[in-house]
């Protein structure tokens, strides 16, 4: 055989196929996708508490609204309703001015700082975003507010202007910025994504999983009823789950240190993950056969930028942030954020993962009972067997 006839067999074709369909699928999901880091940071939702009535809190506030990056800037919360959006990741950002600011501006005191607070356990972009850009503000306004206060405070006690100036050079910095971050998550790459990790292990093994038990599936047609073959596909996904998740589990806990009162959770949630995940990603293999797997690898692609790891969904370009809503990984990312380092309860979202799993095992159940031909179920070769020795014994 000449090497041109074996690029032509079946195989080659597939290979050469699937290497340039990935490659252009691989980069035009991610680079359009990670285009919205830094371009859609204005995007983010932050909110501004002015609890001060003084001059100087009404100065500052302005201040910040003009320098900071965002679109829109919520200003009518109190603190405590802005700290429990914050908790759920509605927010990315507070900036909370003291009741006391003026007071001690004017006093030249630093006993009430303004506080900028954000959350941990939220996407990754969000956290190192929010933090550069609380540092380069405090950086700005130390030098450049806390110098004018000081300045027309000076000039307040009708001491000459150029005397002002270089007292106020003189004076100890009278603005205090604070970054606070609530729901910290522990030092580590392998702690801030872990929630990505835990997520993608069971999904990537729940897709594999999907194309090999639909697989036995299709050849077991005639064996058994194929209402009992898809309750084998699916007690056979759950045993899986259970042994896979206790696994997953068992290698985080080695590598990072965990509490054992949420263990059993996060192993439930787990086993949630992989068969909410077998259901979304069978699918299109219940639907197209094995085909169904070169169109199941791109929804994966898409659900990696997608699930809100490292890009919140306020920043996610349109066709991610549609993914986000009906994507399993989104879901379970912030289940486990919320679990691992949140201080909010994991139930809304591991909801949503029980009406995405229980939607697509609905779609499930009509493929099979529709598309999919019934055929005559074959008697089990022992009991023919049997039946033929007593045929001749007689």
């Amino acid at each position: 055989m000449k090497f041109i006839h074996f690029l032509k067999t079946k195989g080659a074709i597939a290979a050469i196929f699937m290497g340039i369909f990935y490659a252009i699928a691989m980069l035009g999901i991610f680079i359009p996708g990670y285009s919205a880091i830094p371009n859609n940071i204005d995007q983010m939702p932050i909110a501004m508490v002015n609890d001060d009535a003084g001059e100087y809190g009404i100065m500052i506030a302005e201040q910040l609204a003009e320098k900071l990056p965002f679109e829109e800037i919520e200003t009518d919360l109190t603190n405590k309703q802005a700290l429990a959006q914050l908790e759920k990741n509605e927010l990315a950002l507070i900036i909370h001015i003291p009741v006391t600011f003026s007071e001690d501006m004017q006093n030249g005191e630093t006993a009430s700082s303004i506080d900028f607070t954000t959350n941990g356990a939220s996407a990754t972009v969000v956290s190192s975003t929010m933090t550069s850009i609380v540092n380069e503000i405090n950086n700005k306004l130390s030098t450049q507010f806390s110098t004018q206060t000081a300045q027309g405070v000076l000039m307040n006690l009708n001491i000459p202007e150029e005397q002002a100036t270089e007292m106020a050079e003189m004076i100890e910095t009278a603005y205090a910025g604070n970054l606070v971050t609530i729901n910290e998550i522990p030092a580590g790459m392998n702690n801030t994504m872990l929630p990505m990790f835990l997520t993608m292990a069971g999904y990537t093994g729940a897709m594999i999983g999907a194309m090999q038990l639909v697989g036995a599936f299709r050849a077991s047609r005639g064996k058994a009823s194929k209402t009992r073959l898809f309750l084998y596909v699916q007690l056979t996904a759950l045993l899986i789950a259970v042994v896979s998740s206790l696994v997953a589990l068992g290698i985080a806990y080695l590598v990072s240190s965990h509490g054992a009162d949420i263990f059993v959770s996060l192993t439930a949630q787990q086993i949630l993950n992989y068969m909410v995940c077998f259901n979304f990603t069978a699918i299109l293999i219940f639907l197209m056969g094995e085909g169904g797997m070169v169109l199941n690898l791109p929804i994966l692609l898409v659900q990696t930028l997608a699930n809100g790891a490292t890009i919140p969904r306020e920043m996610m370009y349109l066709p991610y942030e549609w993914m986000s809503y009906i994507s399993p990984m989104y879901y379970s990312v912030q289940a486990y954020f919320a679990t691992l380092y949140g201080s909010v309860s994991a139930a809304p979202n591991q909801w949503m993962m029980v009406a995405v799993g229980a939607g697509a095992m609905l779609i499930n159940i009509l493929i099979v009972a529709f598309l999919h031909k019934p055929q005559p179920v074959s008697e089990p070769e022992t009991e023919s067997v049997s039946i033929k020795t007593a045929e001749i014994t007689a």
